[in-house]
């Protein structure tokens, strides 16, 4: 493995250590990483999402910001904003003050929490790589991640993220309760901790120890090397135009199911995160194991489903999952 492969299993290995029982947590977070993707993770209170976030900030030498999103919070508190200053002369200016989005990493706590307004104004962020204030658009750091949270089952004072801007996310992860052993290992992580003075392992990294954002954008540049083969692709587009066009898989009940299919967005994920995988496990080509890994994360949050599911029960990742026992390789 070359350093910048090297460097991301690191990376991954740590954020596992520091989020026990959430291994795939820890694996989707450096995928949208060195994918150049923006992740929203969504579980129930105390599932460590937050904590994860915090754990690739603690391991990498890059600037870290976050936003409690609230329902008073305006534009301008993740943008920033002009502010009126006098200079040496005593003249009037405007000068521009940069919110917490001007981060290499970026967590977006709670993002439900604050209105459309607010929200919005992570899109261009997210799309562009670019924030527009004023007259003037500024480029933010490389790279640039957008970690979001949110809770599922809060319902007051929450506004759900329209599906445009959803869309917008490489992955969406969801952050399950841990088993028992895992609990039982978080509990004696957690005591270990207040040992060391209340610090996660992550944290205590060392500056010469923590990785160098341009590993990062090196493993980018190195994801165009990764070979697809035909096969593969077309494995990408049928699994992506069965959520599209059920009717094709009789045999199953998806067309009953799916109200709304992936968007193009879906099929670029998936070859995105499929080649990531390969890169981390240390391959030159992308096998259709890879694309059935990220399948969930990659076109759960893209599908919409109908009445007949929810009467069934039957979640996305239930109708993934019977994507994949349908859609047949090659």
């Amino acid at each position: 493995m070359n350093a910048a492969q090297q460097a991301m299993n690191l990376l991954l290995e740590k954020i596992d250590q520091s989020v026990i029982g959430q291994s795939h947590v820890a694996r989707s977070i450096v995928i949208g990483l060195i994918t150049n993707g923006h992740i929203l993770l969504e579980g129930l209170p105390g599932t460590a999402k937050t904590r994860s976030v915090k754990a690739l900030a603690g391991m990498m030498d890059a600037r870290f910001g976050r936003v409690q999103f609230t329902p008073d919070l305006l534009p301008s508190d993740v943008t920033g904003t002009d502010m009126y200053q006098e200079d040496a002369d005593g003249k009037p200016q405007l000068t521009f003050q940069p919110g917490p989005i001007f981060n290499n990493i970026l967590l977006a706590d709670e993002i439900n929490r604050a209105p459309a307004k607010v929200q919005a104004a992570l899109l261009e962020a997210m799309a562009e790589g670019t924030v527009t204030v004023g007259d003037s658009s500024r480029t933010l750091p490389e790279p640039f991640i957008v970690l979001a949270t949110q809770n599922p089952i809060e319902q007051e004072g929450t506004y759900p993220l329209p599906e445009a801007q959803v869309d917008r996310f490489m992955l969406k992860v969801t952050v399950d309760y841990p088993e028992d052993d895992a609990e039982l290992d978080i509990v004696r992580l957690v005591r270990a901790e207040e040992k060391s003075q209340g610090k996660m392992a992550a944290e205590q990294t060392s500056a010469e120890e923590r990785i160098d954002p341009q590993l990062v954008l090196d493993a980018r540049n190195q994801l165009a090397d990764i070979h697809v083969s035909e096969v593969v692709e077309r494995y990408i587009v049928n699994l992506v135009m069965a959520t599209r066009h059920p009717e094709r898989y009789p045999d199953s009940r998806l067309s009953e199911w799916i109200e709304v299919g992936s968007s193009p967005r879906a099929s670029i994920a998936l070859d995105k995160c499929a080649r990531a995988c390969a890169w981390l496990a240390g391959r030159d080509h992308v096998e259709p194991d890879d694309v059935r890994l990220m399948a969930k994360p990659v076109l759960g949050h893209r599908l919409n489903l109908g009445y007949s599911a929810a009467a069934d029960g039957v979640t996305k990742n239930d109708v993934i999952q019977v994507l994949l026992d349908h859609v047949l390789i090659g």
